[in-house]
């Protein structure tokens, strides 16, 4: 699939290559001259440039723990030279490619442009280049004034080289990142399990996973005839639970429109038709996380090679925070669904026929959120269990970050009885209340720490599903009896039903009313 470059982007992309390239810019060899330097490892920007437009939502969005701004302008000299010093940190920070993720955003702000002199004005940009550092939401709707007193943003005095940056982060954070640094080496990489704190990183985890799997089923094509119905209760799943508010939404947009995307008639008939469920086609444009996801990297799952950890650990973490958020009712259906999912759209051949091993061994339906909920802790732990063992032999375990029975004592040493008979969950004494209790602030509560202030996640999912609902003006469709089965069935399906039933009616009205004039 190909796509046009808009005449200002093309000019903004050739003007980092120099003058040189204006000269000729007419010659087709010289564009693609650049274009074949950029591509075989030439000059990159790493830093972010924002605007006034848009500084306070990427500031607002970001999982970095803390930023950098630097004020420029354009024209200053200074700042032109000083540009490639801050490139070679930004580099080691920003981007998916990023040596050291997620821990700082390095952004960019000119202060030349009309649109910006507000937003420069309110940070008292006196000199050319100004670098200011603090956690990105003390930057949204914020300001600084010299000598300001208790301010959570402070100014970078002597950040004047890429060595000098560098140090003072280093400085500022404790840490030993350099300039030379390669991917995964000299890690900073937060090994400390006794802090329940850390999952709470682990939320942008669950969007990274969420949004991988997604385009994982769409890149193997896997939505077929005898697959979609499992792909839409799991969609259901995540609309009504989903720590994450914008996976939430980016869900049902998909639920919505599913039908016609992937209608079943023209799957049952292999017609052609399906190409639009596939990653080239219409549902291939859909961002079920929103468009700052995927982001490339992990946070809390972030292993010492890229070969471990990642997105295993964020679709763990995804799956648990679903079953501590089911209500009693939807235990079975939620229990189904995730067998399902995990058997249909899991690419890892081994992995799926183990787990379905698993859910195939459950022979008395769920009646309760906490067994479903201990059920998916016990099954994790026996797999790290055959992992571990595997993993032993074989010497491919990460060396940081071991396969361990879940919770370790330092987390939660309550889970544990007084007598322990061995080192295998299997012959561990737990304490069933403490486990679920745990698992219930731990996936639950802690886990969506970090989007308390902002619009991301946190309130209630009943609340959640209500607000999904009573987002659209529509007439109330007749609910009948397929209503009252779901609600018999599944509380969550039942309310993503309901929901996308009515958001359909009123999609078809607005249609049928542009008809109409």
């Amino acid at each position: 699939m190909t796509s046009s470059i808009p005449i200002p982007y093309l000019l903004l992309f050739l003007s980092s290559f120099g003058a040189s390239v204006f000269v000729s810019a007419g010659s087709h060899r010289a564009i693609l001259r650049a274009i074949s330097d950029e591509r075989a490892g030439g000059s990159r920007d790493y830093a972010v440039e924002l605007n006034a437009t848009n500084f306070d939502a990427v500031l607002s969005e970001t999982p970095a723990t803390y930023a950098i701004v630097e004020f420029f302008a354009h024209w200053c000299p200074a700042c032109r030279n000083y540009k490639p010093h801050y490139e070679k940190v930004a580099r080691l920070f920003n981007g998916a490619d990023a040596i050291h993720p997620g821990i700082i955003l390095m952004t960019r702000v000119d202060c030349a442009l009309g649109i910006n002199s507000n937003l420069c004005d309110k940070f008292s940009v006196g000199h050319y280049p100004m670098l200011f550092w603090g956690p990105p939401s003390k930057f949204v709707g914020g300001s600084w004034k010299p000598k300001q007193e208790k301010s959570d943003i402070l100014p970078i005095e002597n950040g004047r080289t890429s060595s000098l940056l560098l140090e003072w982060i280093n400085k500022k954070l404790g840490s030993s990142y350099g300039l030379e640094d390669e991917k995964y080496q000299n890690e900073q990489l937060q090994t400390n399990i006794s802090d329940p704190g850390q999952i709470a990183r682990a939320v942008y985890d669950v969007e990274e996973a969420t949004s991988t799997a997604f385009d994982i089923i769409l890149q193997h094509k896997m939505i077929k005839s005898d697959t979609r119905a499992s792909l839409i209760k799991f969609l259901q799943l995540l609309v009504a639970h989903h720590p994450s508010r914008r996976c939430r939404r980016g869900s049902a947009d998909i639920l919505i429109n599913i039908d016609d995307l992937c209608p079943s008639g023209a799957l049952s008939a292999n017609k052609e038709e399906v190409a639009s469920c596939t990653k080239d086609g219409i549902l291939g444009n859909y961002q079920i996380c929103g468009k700052e996801v995927p982001r490339g990297y992990w946070m809390f799952c972030r292993g010492s090679t890229n070969e471990t950890r990642g997105f295993s650990c964020g679709l763990w973490v995804l799956l648990h925070s679903l079953s501590v958020r089911v209500e009693d009712a939807e235990s079975e259906m939620a229990f189904k669904t995730t067998c399902d999912f995990i058997h249909n759209f899991f690419v890892c051949q081994e992995c799926r026929e183990h787990f379905h091993e698993m859910c195939s061994s459950v022979s008395t339906p769920f009646k309760n959120a906490r067994d479903f909920t201990l059920w998916l802790w016990s099954a994790h732990n026996k797999v790290n269990d055959r992992l571990m063992k595997a993993e032993a032999s074989l010497e491919t375990a990460d060396p940081k970050f071991p396969k361990v029975i879940w919770p370790p004592k330092q987390l939660c040493e309550s889970c544990y009885r007084q007598s322990k008979k061995g080192n295998e969950s299997s012959e561990i004494d737990w304490d069933h209340d403490e486990v679920f209790k745990f698992l219930v602030s731990y996936y639950g509560k802690t886990l969506v720490t970090l989007y308390k202030d902002k619009e991301l996640g946190g309130g209630s999912e009943k609340s959640t599903v209500d607000e999904l609902v009573a987002s659209t003006s529509a007439v109330v469709v007749p609910v009948g009896a397929a209503f009252a089965i779901a609600v018999a069935s599944c509380a969550f399906g039942a309310l993503a039903w309901f929901w996308r039933s009515r958001q359909k009616n009123r999609k078809y009205k607005y249609l049928h009313s542009l008809k109409s004039t």
